[in-house]
């Protein structure tokens, strides 16, 4: 994450960003009861990949303590959603994504205070987004990783008398 080499002109840290657009992401990204609830956090963005973060802590553990394993698929579906809805270049208002494949693979237990995935458009298709996602933990030690594909839909309520 800190790797200045990676980052290209077209990156965007919302650390960078005044405060007021900070906010904004920050509650736009956590409108769904479930990232807010994870503490899910756009970090940075460009037009072919985002990158979530997420507290490593009680609301995201599972019995035994440690990090649940849906609370990682969580954050790889939201990160691949932000990757995927940038890359395709939606029209919210008319169009949503869906989730129609993630498979994901754990492969380390996670340790410090946050993990983070990092999305990376692979194709973008007419209707359908290809995206590789990696989840690490504050060491860089890679925790899981992720195929994962969302396909592009017409909202029902486009056009305005949706409930």
């Amino acid at each position: 994450m800190s790797d200045a080499a990676e980052l290209r002109d077209d990156t965007t840290r919302v650390a960078d960003l005044p405060e007021d657009q900070r906010e904004y992401i920050r509650s736009m990204f956590q409108a769904a009861p479930l990232s807010a609830l994870l503490d899910l956090r756009l970090v940075e963005m460009s037009p072919r990949h985002a990158v979530v973060c997420m507290p490593i802590g009680a609301q995201a553990s599972n019995s035994s303590g440690r990090l649940h394993g849906g609370a990682i698929a969580t954050l790889i579906d939201q990160a691949a959603g932000t990757a995927a809805a940038h890359a395709g270049g939606l029209d919210m208002t008319t169009h949503a994504l869906v989730t129609v494949d993630l498979h994901v693979r754990y492969l380390a237990r996670a340790r410090g205070e946050r993990v983070y995935a990092r999305a990376e458009v692979l194709k973008v298709g007419s209707r359908l987004i290809t995206i590789e996602c990696k989840v690490t933990d504050d060491d860089g030690r890679l925790i899981a990783s992720s195929d994962f594909g969302m396909m592009i839909v017409p909202r029902h309520d486009a056009g305005g008398g949706g409930s």
